[in-house]
């Protein structure tokens, strides 16, 4: 994935969701995957860090394969906990495509299904491009998730795509946040598509406890914390 050295913006802080260290000072422009067996929490977590951004006045895309935009908003709006929001969806659920603006700083594309990685793509750019008019020079995205892009095509065709939109989001400084379930895929599989990010964050249940660590984003492998 291409670097930039000389990055003008500050680094992102994620320590106020998951107190790691590797997460206090994550660059601008970069990927990170979120990955787990199902039912840990990884959509949970990635909107999560997403809101704390809202939060900070910071822009928001999200892709969603498996739900609705007007859910998407109005859970989102939950979790930030404030109807203003600058916020850009990738609706991969709904029938029909194009964009459908909702106004309120809300940004909506349609997109035919979770196959369509070309819409997908086109539909994240109009958001980068709507959140910059709006003045969101900063911002994160969350796709939810890899896994159910993987139903529709290969692991070499989400491989390239990730890079690509790597590359879009190192260009708009904005930090990606994937999701994938580790448990749905070969080794193989999960070997490929990690080649595309610059980091991970793995999640685990541990006796009703969920856990979370960094992988990559630093020397070696955080300790596992309690989220």
């Amino acid at each position: 994935m291409a670097t930039n050295t000389d990055q003008s913006e500050t680094m992102y802080d994620l320590t106020n969701i998951l107190d790691i260290d590797a997460l206090e000072s994550v660059r601008p422009g970069s990927n990170i995957l979120i990955s787990g067996p199902a039912m840990t929490g990884k959509d949970a977590l990635a909107f999560d860090i997403l809101a704390d951004g809202t939060r900070q006045q910071q822009g928001a895309v999200i892709v969603s394969t498996g739900d609705r935009a007007e859910n998407v908003i109005a859970d989102y709006r939950d979790r930030a906990g404030t109807d203003t929001v600058r916020l850009g969806v990738v609706d991969c659920v709904s029938d029909g495509g194009g964009n459908a603006q909702s106004g309120d700083g809300i940004y909506v594309h349609n997109v035919s299904s979770p196959g369509d990685l070309t819409g997908i793509g086109i539909g994240i750019t109009k958001a980068l491009e709507g959140l910059h008019e709006s003045g969101a020079d900063r911002g994160r995205l969350a796709l939810s998730s890899l896994s159910t892009m993987l139903t529709y095509t290969d692991r070499k065709t989400v491989f390239k795509f990730c890079h690509v939109l790597s590359s879009r989001l190192d260009a708009a400084e904005y930090l990606g946040l994937f999701t994938i379930d580790s448990g749905a895929h070969d080794d193989q599989t999960l070997q490929v598509i990690k080649q595309a990010f610059d980091g991970m964050i793995e999640v685990r249940e541990v006796d009703g406890t969920r856990e979370a660590r960094a992988v990559g984003l630093s020397d070696s492998p955080s300790e596992w914390v309690e989220f």
